[in-house]
């Protein structure tokens, strides 16, 4: 009989404890959690100059719609009234900035927007290695303070040569080929400049402000620990380079740097160093390809790049942990790979993704994607010793550029172009240092 009640009280103590534990939530079968709390719903801006809201939707959104439902992103990009500066005066800040090294002081230090993003990367853990760590260095190095002021975000912008596969044709020439120097495209610019009845054929075009701000010597324009033109007699090397292109009878120079650029669309002109970009509009009718940028005399058998924007973080934004969360979704290996098979270069060092460019592209697939890495990367241009005033990076290319055109244009020799802009700089660095 003893033994009969025991056994009860043990069978209604174990009853009791597994209610117990089931009121705190501990009796759930294995892999199965509590329910979270919902989050709070809030609306994120995202700022991207220059990025229409067609590519931003197509790149990102259903993908971060996915992964934060709780977010309803709105996305913003420039235009009248629309510039970073204006929303910061309209007290309209975004909470995610697009970025870029040349405009990384004007449109985001200086308008009190900086946020470093390192202690977001010590507190997620975040690996900084998956990136091209030139991309990541040239932030830093930029920011001149040893924060990390942005991600970088696809695309970056190699060089190549493209030309006109249809006047190589009409005119009995070869191609040219991967690996070849800038001075075996003059001799061929040489004999693809010309004029045939009524029209005129241009042998060579460059994109001005690309190929000299992205130089293969990593030259920066103004010295990184002078105020003056950095080695002005290697800007004269590079100067000349190019302007005796523009000497070859029947390849004159564009009127402006925008004209210039814009050539090898209009169907007329054989060859042309420009950017590999998504951007860039070629017409369906010119049947055109790409070879490796040129080498150059002198300079290191490199290509020449123009770094990646970044996707930077507003320090008066209100929801910064979820800005970088959301920042380093729209950064995932699965995004990288499909911007890569649509021809956009992805920041990352994976090679799966990096071997993967244009492949699922219907024009790029058909062209020579290698040439895009056929040689290494230049290493980014030195940047301005943070102890001395500095001049935002886009007025510097300005200058530049006016000073090449007017060398390109025989306006002046180069000699005296070069010093004129060593007088600019000069001038604008006493501006700097006035404030």
């Amino acid at each position: 009989m003893n033994r009969k009640f025991w056994l009860i009280g043990m069978c209604m103590t174990i009853s009791v404890l597994q209610s117990c534990s089931a009121d705190k939530g501990e009796g759930k079968a294995p892999g199965e959690t509590a329910a979270e709390k919902p989050k709070e719903p809030f609306t994120m801006t995202i700022y991207a100059a220059g990025v229409k809201a067609e590519e931003f939707d197509d790149r990102f959104r259903g993908a971060l719609q996915k992964k934060f439902p709780h977010i309803t992103f709105e996305y913003r990009t420039n235009g009248k009234g629309q510039e970073i500066a204006d929303l910061v005066t309209a007290g309209t800040i975004p909470d995610v900035i697009r970025t870029d090294v040349p405009n990384l002081r004007n449109n985001y230090i200086d308008l009190d927007l900086a946020e470093d993003l390192n202690p977001y990367v010590k507190k997620y853990q975040y690996d900084l290695n998956r990136f091209n760590k030139v991309f990541i260095d040239e932030i830093v190095d930029a920011g001149r303070t040893g924060a990390l002021y942005g991600l970088p975000v696809p695309p970056y912008f190699p060089h190549v040569l493209y030309y006109n596969k249809d006047l190589f044709n009409r005119f009995g020439v070869p191609y040219p080929k991967d690996g070849m120097s800038f001075d075996e495209i003059y001799e061929l610019a040489k004999k693809m400049s010309r004029a045939d009845g009524n029209n005129v054929y241009r042998g060579f075009s460059a994109a001005a402000n690309s190929v000299l701000r992205d130089n293969l010597f990593s030259l920066p324009i103004l010295d990184p620990l002078a105020d003056q033109l950095a080695n002005p007699d290697r800007w004269k090397a590079i100067f000349s380079n190019y302007k005796r292109f523009y000497d070859i009878p029947n390849n004159p120079i564009e009127s402006t740097t925008a004209n210039e650029t814009n050539a090898f669309a209009k169907g007329n002109v054989a060859m042309q160093v420009n950017l590999h970009s998504v951007y860039l509009i070629i017409p369906q009718e010119i049947d055109w390809d790409i070879v490796s940028h040129p080498t150059m005399e002198g300079a290191p058998k490199l290509t020449a790049q123009r770094g990646p924007a970044y996707w930077s973080i507003a320090k008066t934004s209100k929801h910064k942990d979820e800005a970088f969360q959301v920042i380093t979704a729209m950064l995932t290996d699965e995004i990288q790979m499909e911007d890569s098979k649509k021809g956009i270069p992805a920041t990352v060092v994976n090679k799966e993704i990096k071997d993967a460019l244009g492949k699922g592209h219907p024009l790029y697939s058909t062209k020579n994607m290698r040439a895009i890495s056929y040689y290494d990367p230049i290493p980014y241009t030195p940047k301005r010793k943070a102890s001395l005033p500095d001049i935002p990076g886009s007025k510097q290319q300005a200058l530049l550029f006016q000073a090449f055109l007017d060398f390109a244009q025989n306006k002046a020799d180069a000699n005296t172009a070069l010093r004129k802009l060593d007088e600019q700089l000069k001038a604008e660095v006493e501006k700097e240092k006035a404030k």
